[in-house]
């Protein structure tokens, strides 16, 4: 079989450094050898194609194997692994071009000519393939197609796709290629990395020649502008930087940020290589070697995520994550997984991208191809800026670096005068401060100016959070502060934080401004309330800025943090009593959510415990600030009524009780306080009926549930009949759930069962309260939402109603139809959540709190319900904190006598019971 055309000929492909010897890859002289002979015993075309297909078939199988076998001996080889695909792409499709002329549609006459040239374009044609990537071929014909050719390149298509190549596709001439390129910017950027592949090479050369001279001749700001506006779309599509599911390709730092930069050097400066940007002097050499890595990086991450998912996916996510760190050889450290660290690497790579970016784009508004932002065309007024800075293009500058550098204080000052102008640094002068941070030492940490700008940036301009995020980006905030380091672009491996640990804290301070400012009263009129009537701004800030900082040891954060944060706070300027504060807030920054969420609030113990802990109102204001910054920072919806309502309520109980002391909080005046708003809420109830409802209850019920609860329920029961169950649903908006009550006769079980009702129709408890009336009722209330974390929409509550009535009833046994139902998401399951169980017999006066600390599932409440109510526990009620995959479910329970667990027998059977009823239902949810 005589070949087309040679390797030396061909595209830059076979050129570079393959990760295996190409022989290895696609043996073309074997192959060669074993179509000639399967062609010479074929009968007709269809054999021939056939024969075709089953041996590049067979040479695909092994060259793909080949390249997956050296990848992962070699895991970060990214460039030599994309190179290799694309060579054995371009031997299917040179063979495939061969068998087509020479022997399915042979020329009729000798010496009759059909040029036809395949070119690669896009990503095949700029030599970099990933395991599944698409094949984009332009046919390449001079003038319209003779049949011949046009059954060509039919049958190299057919051949093509029986190898399940995603191939893309056009035929077209020279003319068209410029005409089409003109019209579509898609067009010209595939045009833009065009590649020879087989055919006819002067029809090749004559396509190079003609694009250089017709389309991209000139500064193509038309095509920039529209690459830059496609960047931006997909920027607000992909959101941050640093979301914890990053697409590789597509997201902000990603491949194809590096890819657009390189299209428009390549426009612009008629560049073939990236390193060419280097003489032109777009990036110095260490920003090059910057793109280098980066690129390498994202590339190997991108090749390793096409082989364990065996498709074209491109979403990090998180079972994902842990394979491709397995993958890529990334081990569990001290206190961190493996998977951590991978994703550490990732983000800091991909915010080196986004500076790469902004140097580019600054080069292109010096040389007028990139517009200005139109608000900084129209609005040129300018604060008067200070000696030593001019602006450049718009953007803060230095004159003279020498100068500058004169005084390292200056380091910080830019960041500063940044924020008092409103202006951004230019990239030149970014360039400055990056490679300088060294002359950051002790001397400057301790210096009383560097203190006071550092303090300024936060406390000074009304948005800290660009600041400081320019400042953590460049390096700059973990040179001032190194113990901040560790937590750059730290990512915790969990489904509860949606940033890393670095742009939670920024994200934190960026609410806690917000707040400042007044622009979330509506949302959070406690923390608003707290901040007018005045707090220690510098406290609040230092502590917001420093609770996290231990995150990623072994050892416990928060306490660790607060020991770092005893050494930090003085060399950031504040004094004895600001650090005790600082330290203290660290040390408790989780104490208040933690009692919010995992406790109960409406019982007395829990807020004169929490009281106790606070002491002070100064210290309960600022806690519950930080509380609120802390849980809005983690992601866009964690926060909600829910959580607004546990902490409100939580703060104003705590903070009257500081006021007017703790003995005000016990359960009789409590109780007399609800039974007094009952009988106003039922005021048109005769006062033989209020005097029943309002004596047939315990005190715990009185306690436990607001006014509009005991109406529900006093309604409920008003008129009952034995064997009766009553249920009401209502959509308790200020909380975003659905209170459920219900009333029937009392036996055991009884919470067991409603929980397992609730978990068929995918309800989640938030809350559960349970309470027997004197005269053998039970009156239970939970609180639910959907899937989606909201309260029921009022069409779904009948049949929520129908699906309970009928579990309670026993039409449907909950045990059984939750085997099917439960099941764990395949991308949630390489989530390890340790099991930790404790029971608490001071947290509350007559109730034992027993913590079930687990990994969440669907039905897991009703597994531990049952597993209680098997051992004769009553439950009184249970509080449920969900962080993701991690779940606390509390349960406030008494033994059948109505006494605490005391005993240590008696708790050790409990939890081995509860263990035993969690690894049954894991089994089941993975199965």
């Amino acid at each position: 079989m005589k070949p087309l055309i040679t390797q030396a000929e061909s595209g830059e492909a076979t050129a570079r450094h393959l990760i295996s010897a190409p022989e290895l890859i696609f043996d073309e002289d074997a192959i060669t050898q074993a179509l000639t002979t399967a062609i010479a015993g074929a009968s007709d075309a269809s054999d021939i194609q056939a024969a075709t297909v089953s041996i590049l078939r067979t040479a695909q199988k092994t060259g793909r194997a080949e390249i997956a076998r050296a990848f992962a001996a070699s895991p970060f080889d990214a460039r030599a692994m994309t190179s290799a695909y694309c060579f054995l792409t371009d031997q299917l499709v040179r063979t495939t071009l061969q068998i087509a002329v020479q022997h399915l549609h042979p020329a009729r006459t000798t010496g009759t000519t059909d040029q036809l040239t395949i070119i690669g374009v896009g990503g095949y044609g700029r030599g970099e393939m990933a395991p599944f990537s698409d094949v984009d071929l332009l046919f390449l014909i001079p003038a319209k197609p003779s049949p011949r050719v046009d059954r060509i390149i039919e049958s190299i298509l057919y051949i093509l796709w029986d190898l399940k190549l995603k191939v893309g596709h056009a035929t077209r001439t020279i003319r068209d290629c410029v005409q089409l390129g003109r019209e579509d910017f898609t067009i010209q950027t595939a045009l833009l990395e065009h590649r020879f592949i087989a055919g006819d090479l002067g029809l090749a050369q004559d396509l190079d020649q003609t694009l250089k001279t017709e389309l991209f001749a000139g500064t193509g700001r038309s095509f920039i502008e529209a690459k830059l506006e496609e960047r931006a779309a997909r920027h607000r599509k992909q959101g941050l930087r640093y979301v914890v599911e990053p697409n590789v390709k597509e997201a902000k730092g990603g491949l194809r940020d590096l890819q657009s930069l390189f299209w428009i050097s390549k426009h612009i400066y008629n560049v073939e290589h990236a390193a060419d940007l280097v003489e032109r002097g777009v990036f110095l050499e260490e920003e090059f070697k910057t793109f280098v890595d980066a690129e390498n990086f994202l590339w190997a991450v991108r090749g390793h995520l096409h082989l364990l998912s065996g498709r074209a996916t491109e979403q990090l996510t998180f079972d994902m994550q842990v394979a491709v760190a397995e993958a890529m050889g990334y081990a569990d450290t001290r206190g961190r997984r493996g998977v951590e660290v991978f994703m550490q690497a990732y983000f800091r790579h991909a915010t080196q991208v986004g500076e790469l970016t902004r140097i580019f784009l600054t080069k292109l508004e010096a040389i007028h191809i990139k517009a200005e932002p139109l608000l900084e065309r129209i609005f040129r007024r300018r604060p008067k800026l200070r000696d030593g800075y001019t602006v450049v293009v718009g953007r803060l500058a230095i004159v003279d670096d020498n100068a500058f550098m004169a005084d390292k204080l200056n380091l910080l000052r830019i960041f500063e005068e940044a924020l008092r102008t409103g202006m951004l640094i230019h990239p030149d002068a970014m360039r400055l401060v990056k490679a300088n941070l060294r002359m950051i030492d002790d001397d400057m940490r301790n210096d009383a100016e560097a203190q006071r700008i550092f303090l300024d940036l936060m406390l000074k301009h009304g948005n800290p959070e660009r600041g400081l995020r320019r400042m953590n980006e460049l390096g700059m905030l973990a040179a001032f502060i190194p113990e901040f380091e560790p937590i750059v672009a730290m990512m915790q491996f969990n489904m509860y934080h949606s940033y890393t640990v670095d742009e939670h804290i920024i994200q934190c301070i960026t609410n806690l401004a917000l707040i400042e400012k007044g622009e979330l009263e509506e949302d959070l009129p406690v923390a608003s309330s707290i901040l007018k009537r005045g707090v220690n701004r510098k406290v609040l800030y230092v502590a917001l800025l420093l609770h996290d900082i231990a995150k990623g040891r072994p050892e416990d954060h928060s306490i660790l943090g607060a020991q770092m944060a005893r050494k930090i706070a003085p060399r950031l300027g504040l004094n004895k009593a600001e650090v005790d504060t600082v330290e203290w807030l660290v040390r408790y920054h989780l104490l208040m959510s933690d009692m919010a969420q995992k406790r109960d609030i409406a019982d007395p113990r829990t807020v004169r415990d929490f009281a106790k802990a606070v002491q002070t109102v100064k210290r309960l204001d600022l806690l519950c600030v930080l509380t609120v910054c802390d849980i809005r920072g983690v992601g866009p919806n964690t926060w909600n009524n829910w959580k607004a309502v546990l902490i409100r309520g939580l703060y104003r109980q705590t903070k009257r009780a500081l006021e007017t002391g703790l003995e005000d909080l016990n359960r009789a005046n409590r109780g007399n306080e609800a039974k007094k708003a009952l009988r106003i809420a039922l005021s048109d109830w005769p006062r033989k009926d209020l005097q029943a409802e309002t004596t047939r209850h315990y005190p715990p019920y009185w306690q436990g549930l607001h006014v509009t609860a005991h109406a529900v329920f006093a309604r409920l029961l008003r008129d009952i009949t034995e064997g009766e169950i009553r249920i009401d649903l209502h959509p308790d908006e200020d909380r975003d759930a659905t209170r459920a009550c219900f009333v029937m006769a009392d036996h055991p079980g009884i919470f067991a069962r409603l929980a397992g009702a609730l978990a068929l129709v995918g309800a989640n408890v938030v809350d559960a309260r349970s309470y027997t009336t004197k005269d053998g009722w039970v009156t239970d209330a939970f609180w639910i939402q959907d899937a989606d974390g909201n309260p029921y929409d009022a069409a779904r509550l009948p049949r929520l109603r129908n699906m309970i009535s009928k579990t309670l009833k026993g039409e449907i046994m909950a045990r059984e139809e939750l085997k099917s139902r439960d099941k764990v998401k395949k991308r949630e399951k390489v989530f390890k959540v340790p099991t930790h169980i404790t029971f608490d017999n001071d947290g509350s006066e007559i109730y034992t709190i027993i913590e079930v600390d687990t990994r969440d599932r669907p039905g897991l409440l009703y597994d531990l319900a049952r597993s209680l109510a098997e051992s004769n526990v009553y439950i009184a009620n249970a509080v449920i904190a969900t962080y993701g995959e991690q779940v606390v479910d509390t349960f406030y329970v008494k033994d059948m006598f109505g006494l605490k667990y005391y005993t240590e027998s008696k708790q050790k059977t409990l939890e081995k019971r509860l263990r035993a009823a969690i690894i049954d239902g894991v089994e089941r949810a993975q199965t």
